[in-house]
């Protein structure tokens, strides 16, 4: 007999999300007869809008400067894979965790974080701007392709892994502790993602595969835009000794294949020391359940120490070998430029807003009108947002 979707959660571990026991959605619906609620999830989440136009949102470099620079779509897919490699080794909910992955940033600016910090400074006297609150409002409001509801409606546990992956927002144990962005009060007024408490083993795990995914790729990228040189990376920790050993194993080797090959080995090690790391944790504290893992205290999915330190050295030479570098720091100016003149002028301008969003407006410089045009904005392309600052600002382009 066929087993059910269902059915495949016996062989999950005792301390992962299980489909059949999730909390539900905001807006009760009938389940479906082929795939499980995280899978249901899922696809909905590549399905959306909001999905799709991460082919043309960058980290980095903007969508034109080169083809084989990552878009938010390309990283968020290479997060997914991992997450979900993770997911099947550790006995956690894969679809939970793939989910996530697909999701996490599907809230971003364009222009990458070079946006977000414009959009950030022109919302400063109107509740600012949180990329993983914009997430929220995308999965909960913006995106409009059901007759019942607002949003995707979202399991409860894909919201709390989306809300919730780097830690808890709310109590003693709180990540941060600035005010909470206004998207994620509101929403759990109406439908309580228990802030105070970790999230789910999959969300940990989905938020590590970010970081060993951006880490490694923006190391690869740098490279490839000659930003900075295989000789300038020989004393980072980690990169550098996996450097030195493919090129000893290797000599002559095509540099863009020891590029290639030296990051295919970090990514490598740096899952598994997060099994690793994480087994340890799972020996130590013997959680019996998902309940278990958010109450823990403390995160059950992890790097060692000695990685948590390898992370940080690669931050520590990104940050001002890529991230800052001149030719970056150009292109930054040029894009936070574009996003203050277009939510200046639509701020002060709600007539020049397409008639679906201008509708949503109460006036000209008021706290929904910006709420309204940050999300207009928020939801652009690096493409869209060129052209669309082209057709506001260009006298000799066509509106």
């Amino acid at each position: 007999m066929t087993a059910t979707p269902l059915a495949r959660s016996a062989v999950l571990a005792p301390y992962a999300c299980r489909p059949e026991e999730s909390r539900g959605r905001l807006y009760p619906e009938p389940e479906s007869q082929t795939r499980t609620p995280f899978q249901r999830d899922r696809d909905r989440i590549i399905h959306s809008a909001a999905f799709r136009r991460l082919q043309y949102k960058t980290q980095v470099f903007v969508y034109h400067e080169g083809d084989n620079f990552r878009t938010r779509l390309t990283h968020s897919l290479e997060v997914s894979q991992i997450a979900r490699s993770v997911a099947r080794v550790l006995g956690l909910d894969e679809d939970m965790a793939e989910s996530l992955a697909l999701a996490h940033d599907l809230g971003h600016t364009p222009f990458g974080h070079a946006g977000e910090d414009a959009l950030q400074d022109v919302l400063a006297d109107f509740g600012g701007f949180d990329h993983n609150a914009q997430s929220l409002r995308v999965v909960t409001k913006l995106e409009r392709r059901y007759v019942a509801f607002d949003g995707l409606n979202l399991t409860w546990e894909t919201l709390e892994g989306l809300v919730k992956h780097n830690g808890p927002l709310s109590g003693p144990l709180a990540v941060k502790t600035e005010p909470l962005p206004g998207a994620i009060t509101e929403y759990v007024a109406r439908h309580d993602l228990e802030l105070d408490t970790f999230a789910s083993a999959e969300a940990q795990v989905a938020a590590l595969a970010d970081d060993v995914a951006y880490n490694n790729h923006d190391i690869e990228d740098g490279l490839r835009a000659g930003l900075f040189r295989i000789e300038d990376l020989k004393d980072v920790p980690l990169v550098g000794p996996v450097l030195h050993d493919v090129a000893r194993e290797h000599p002559g080797i095509d540099r863009s294949i020891q590029i290639h090959e030296t990051v295919r080995r970090m990514i490598g090690m740096m899952i598994v020391d997060m099994i690793e790391e994480t087994r340890r944790r799972l020996d130590e504290f013997k959680p019996g359940s998902a309940g278990d893992v958010r109450r823990l205290g403390l995160p059950l999915v992890a790097f060692s120490e000695g990685m948590k330190a390898n992370d940080r050295a690669l931050k520590e030479f990104l940050f001002p070998n890529m991230y800052r570098h001149f030719l970056v720091n150009r292109m930054t100016s040029k894009a936070r430029r574009v996003v203050k003149d277009l939510f200046t002028l639509l701020h002060a301008e709600p007539g020049c807003l397409p008639p679906e969003w201008r509708r949503l407006t109460d006036g000209v410089g008021t706290s929904k009108t910006a709420r309204v045009v940050a999300d207009y904005i928020a939801g652009m392309t690096d493409r869209f947002a060129l052209d669309e600052h082209r057709r506001l600002f260009d006298m000799q382009e066509k509106p």
